[in-house]
């Protein structure tokens, strides 16, 4: 279910970033945001559980960046 949501966030930031690149980095960055916190809370765990509570938010952000910058940049390829 969680990997359904950040695959739907990924594709609605994509297509925001493509119609509205300037006003797609706030919710890009928001998302980042929450997920930043879910990182740094399971983090705490001890041990290698840190890393392994820690790594799906890492990399769920690391997917909403290159979603939103992949439509910035599709949009900028445009010849219009």
């Amino acid at each position: 279910m969680v990997i359904v949501g950040i695959v739907g966030v990924c594709v609605v930031l994509a297509v925001l970033a493509f119609l509205l690149p300037r006003l797609s980095r706030h919710p890009e960055r928001g998302t980042q945001r929450t997920l930043g916190v879910g990182s740094r809370a399971g983090s705490k765990a001890p041990g290698i559980l840190g890393r392994i509570f820690s790594k799906p938010f890492r990399s769920s952000s690391r997917a909403v960046s290159r979603s939103g910058s992949a439509g910035r940049r599709t949009r900028g390829r445009l010849p219009f």
